[in-house]
């Protein structure tokens, strides 16, 4: 032990946030293992390590007695044995000359009296304390991150699609997905990550799980770029997300007269195209939260005009009714509007035109909410008109006449 180690130590605590005396007690420990090791598990040591130069004393206490006894199975061809617990009169004398048979003395174990394999053996547990410390620290600098996002720069693209990403002490692979259309990245590009989790298994070690799919990711960019949701004025209850293509998410203001979808917009869009751009122009809705369902799922369905609708909270189920026109733009692409509207409210969604005969005749109003829309008596042009919807060129494709959607 020499200057060197402590200087090495307190470059541990600085970096890695490793506790200094933790490392010295690990020491102090590894040194009174080799100490028991070597002398047949007597615990009658102390170690004495000096904080400020790194070297270290081992003190024994030891019984005076007129012969030390050489034990049978011992081969003394290797040398001269030393007992851990007793010490010879004569021997006493030398350090202690009044002392008497019976006697317990103290003497400092020298250093050549442990063998080479002892301290290699020492050696070895103290560099294997350091990396445990040095693991453990970064588990729990990445724990303190999991569930939140975190900027990586981009190492290694493999040709599977799969990247390595550097998020700071330590490295993450990002799995690639044929079906995820993700903005394209680079080596060397900043790319923004949602940890999910974070396991620190004895076998495999540190295990750090990284996503761009998860919608947590677009919950935490909303947290990030929206003042009024970091604050708690705003609040998100609810998304649902086709990531890659397109996310509706329901936001409710919890202060009287705070528009929450404007807040989440931005002026001129600024706030939500920052998150489009980060999600590789991925499609957001926003839409304002209802306590009534049936509200609820006409918002939801934005862009789409709802004539009426009603929901059966039992059942978690609902029954729409749109124009002809609107058909095909509730429904949306390979179905995709009504199928995100129902992962968001939490309802199977039955979408109906008016045009059909049959439209109107399962209609329990005794069971369920009704909200009835633009196209109909008593329509409240607030009802619907709370969407964000960036795809301006949306594409109303053609569609059958009935779409089903469970959650």
């Amino acid at each position: 032990m020499n200057k060197e180690l402590i200087l090495a130590i307190e470059a541990l605590e600085k970096e890695n946030g490793i506790d200094k005396e933790i490392m010295f007690d690990a020491i102090e420990k590894s040194l009174m293992d080799e100490y028991k090791a070597e002398f047949d598990k007597a615990d009658n040591g102390r170690v004495v390590l000096d904080r400020r130069t790194g070297d270290f004393h081992i003190y024994s206490d030891r019984t005076v007695v007129e012969e030390v006894e050489v034990p049978e199975f011992l081969d003394t061809k290797k040398g001269k044995y030393v007992s851990g617990t007793e010490i010879a009169l004569a021997d006493a004398r030398k350090i202690k000359p009044a002392c008497q048979l019976g006697d317990v003395i103290t003497i400092e174990v020298k250093s050549e009296e442990f063998s080479r394999k002892a301290a290699k053996n020492a050696k070895n547990t103290i560099v294997q304390t350091i990396r445990e410390q040095e693991k453990n620290a970064l588990y729990n600098e990445l724990h303190a991150k999991e569930k939140e996002i975190v900027t990586g720069v981009v190492q290694r693209i493999n040709d599977n699609g799969d990247m390595t990403i550097d998020i700071g002490r330590t490295q993450a692979v990002l799995k690639a997905d044929d079906n995820f259309k993700d903005k394209q990245f680079k080596c060397g590009d900043r790319i923004k990550v949602y940890v999910a989790s974070v396991s620190n298994r004895e076998r495999s070690g540190l295990s750090v799980k990284i996503s761009r799919k998860s919608q947590e990711l677009v919950k935490k960019l909303f947290e990030e770029e929206v003042t009024e949701i970091k604050d708690g004025t705003v609040e998100i209850m609810a998304i649902a997300r086709e990531a890659g293509s397109r996310t509706k998410m329901a936001v409710r203001a919890n202060v009287p007269h705070v528009d929450p979808v404007g807040a989440c917009v931005g002026i001129n869009g600024a706030r939500v195209k920052n998150i489009v751009n980060e999600l590789g122009n991925e499609q957001i809705d926003i839409v304002e939260w209802d306590d009534n369902p049936a509200q609820l799922i006409v918002n939801a369905l934005s862009p789409a005009k709802v004539v009426s609708a009603v929901a059966d909270e039992e059942e978690k189920k609902a029954k729409i009714i749109v124009s002809e026109q609107q058909l095909s733009l509730a429904i949306g692409k390979s179905g995709q509007n009504v199928r995100l509207a129902a992962k968001l409210t939490g309802y199977g969604i039955d979408i109906k035109s008016e045009a059909d005969p049959e439209a109107f005749a399962d209609m329990d109003k005794d069971n369920a909410e009704i909200v009835y829309g633009e196209d109909s008596e008593g329509y409240d042009d607030n009802q619907a008109d709370n969407v964000m919807s960036l795809d301006e060129d949306y594409n109303e494709d053609a569609a059958s006449d009935t779409e089903v959607v469970e959650e």
